[in-house]
């Protein structure tokens, strides 16, 4: 068979797949838990070429604010162009409703579901005036270092044609906006307000009084013809009345590392039923934690299992609001490769927290494992641990009895190339050693390019303290990076940098953290301490000035 015809097979394949992808579509609410008389956004997504069909919902919802945009991408190669369709349902009664599959041409989305309380009684203070901002925390008496979900609202009962709403950080804690904004309709008083909701993250780093500014609105409302012939401009202004948490400091004897949640969940998504010696099998583990962001949350890490090799995937994290505040979920996937066979078994991975709404230590663990690997139980003469069962008392096959003489013809045909291969990656080897070997000697006595001011960002001690508060090891290290002067290229430039030992140490507590399975909250805590009042560099000499004149003038 020729290498074209190979090609063109390849080709027919590939277009093959492409053309028996199907649709894809998918639906979701903006909100999954709503006051009777609000309403909640669904949104359908699509690839279909048709329109939802509404029809199933309208016996329990009311449907209003149809809307659609489309967006076409250029992906793999080829044209993608999706829709996304979105609509306002107001239920009809409240209690746990469904909302079924819907039709969206040949595809059918997948049924939701919604929890509609009953109607709120509470009246906003400012309720009345034509826009009003409320805020709300989820605890007023947190611990220190306790996730915090800070909701702000503004009402509007006249259209708004600008705006900027702007929520002001406390001093003394790291505030992070959360998610997109959250966009329905209440009425108050009979009359009709639309609310945006914006989200908020909020982490105490210290315990005592903590005051958080009111949120702020300044927009343009929409006018009329009298509005405008009496001269009203339409400038809409609102804040909202500043809030104080009273911040609870860590219990004496609570566990290590501080991890203070409302709920913490371990499951296991999916565990192999047997083990094979050289075989890798998948565990997935699950983590359900409520009132805490990703980043708070330690790695989760198997515990040690005698005659199996463990590899871990990254954690894929999932962070949401529910009942004002965040909650996280973080999955992870584990590939298990026995080296021997007979009986092993899996300790329950456990994590230590403290019960917020409880006061008091818990612990949450799995249960553990047990497997009988099949396989020999141990290693013996040239056979490794890691082959695969059977292959010590399997014998060699001739060559000629596996091969057809298909296969003869393209290995004979493929030698060629193969040949050529080795020979073009000898010659490009030899021309890099060449041009390593030639400029060499120019690195050597290469001077560093004066960096121009301009191209030098200001350090931000912000940013540094919202990694440290909320983002990934990645994160952390970049903002440390930045802060130097000039930046330094990664962190172990930073450590020779530093002049404080105890921020030497929290450096190395990260990396061991970020890449050798360490204690990712304790390094983030050690990190915390030692940073608190910024970077402290070590004095730099000044170079000394060349006695010969310089080459041109100085600018």
């Amino acid at each position: 068979m020729s290498r074209s015809v190979l090609q063109t097979l390849v080709l027919l394949l590939l277009a093959m797949a492409s053309l028996a992808a199907g649709a894809q579509t998918r639906a979701w609410l903006d909100r999954d838990r709503i006051a009777l008389g609000e309403t909640v956004t669904l949104n359908i997504q699509t690839d279909a070429g048709a329109s939802p069909d509404y029809g199933p919902l309208e016996s329990e919802f009311g449907i209003s604010g149809h809307s659609s945009s489309r967006q076409v991408e250029l992906s793999n190669g080829r044209m993608q162009s999706r829709t996304l369709y979105a609509v306002a349902l107001k239920p009809r009664r409240d209690g746990v409703l469904t909302i079924p599959a819907l039709r969206v041409g040949n595809d059918r989305t997948a049924p939701l579901s919604l929890v509609v309380t009953p109607a709120s009684t509470r009246t906003p203070a400012r309720a009345g005036d034509d826009v009003f901002l409320e805020s709300e925390a989820d605890d007023t008496s947190p611990y220190v270092q306790q996730a915090v979900g800070l909701v702000v609202r503004l009402y509007s009962a006249v259209p708004l044609v600008s705006g900027e709403l702007d929520q002001p950080a406390p001093d003394g804690a790291t505030l992070r906006e959360v998610g997109d904004d959250a966009q329905y309709s209440r009425e108050i008083d009979g009359r009709r307000y639309n609310v945006v909701e914006r989200r908020y993250l909020l982490i105490p780093e210290r315990s005592g009084a903590l005051q958080i500014p009111g949120a702020t609105f300044e927009g343009r409302g929409a006018t009329g013809f009298f509005d405008d012939f009496l001269g009203r401009s339409g400038v809409l202004q609102a804040r909202a009345a500043p809030r104080s948490v009273k911040v609870l400091p860590a219990p004496a004897g609570a566990p290590q590392p501080w991890l203070p949640l409302h709920d913490l969940r371990l499951n296991y998504r999916s565990t192999p039923q047997e083990l094979r010696v050289g075989s890798a099998a998948t565990l997935t583990i699950e983590a359900i934690a409520d009132g805490v962001g990703a980043a708070q949350m330690p790695e989760l890490q198997l515990p040690p299992i005698d005659g199996v090799q463990v590899f871990a995937e990254p954690v894929q994290a999932d962070e949401r609001f529910k009942d004002g505040r965040p909650q996280v979920t973080l999955t992870r996937r584990f590939s298990l490769v026995p080296t021997r066979g007979g009986a092993v078994e899996l300790a329950g991975l456990a994590l230590d927290w403290w019960d917020v709404g409880a006061g008091r230590a818990r612990s949450t663990r799995l249960p553990p494992l047990q497997w009988q690997v099949a396989g020999p139980p141990a290693a013996s003469g040239g056979q490794t641990a890691a082959t695969a069962p059977g292959a010590a008392t399997s014998q060699p096959v001739p060559p000629s009895a596996t091969e057809s003489p298909l296969q003869d013809t393209l290995h004979g045909a493929s030698r060629g190339w193969v040949l050529a291969t080795l020979l073009f990656a000898a010659l490009w080897l030899l021309t890099l050693l060449w041009g390593l070997h030639r400029s060499a000697p120019a690195a050597a006595v290469a001077t560093p390019r004066p960096v121009s001011p301009g191209s030098i960002t200001k350090p931000d001690p912000a940013a540094f303290k919202r990694a440290l508060a909320t983002g990934d090891f990645a994160d952390v290290a970049d903002s440390l990076c930045a802060m130097a002067r000039p930046p330094a290229s990664n962190l172990d430039e930073v450590r020779t940098r530093l002049d404080d030992p105890a921020q030497r140490d929290a450096i190395d507590a990260l990396q061991h953290a970020r890449w050798g399975g360490g204690d990712g909250v304790a390094a983030r805590s050690l990190m915390r301490s030692a940073f608190a009042g910024g970077p402290r560099w070590r004095e730099v000499a000044a170079v000394a000035k060349s006695p010969l004149p310089p080459l041109y003038p100085e600018a």
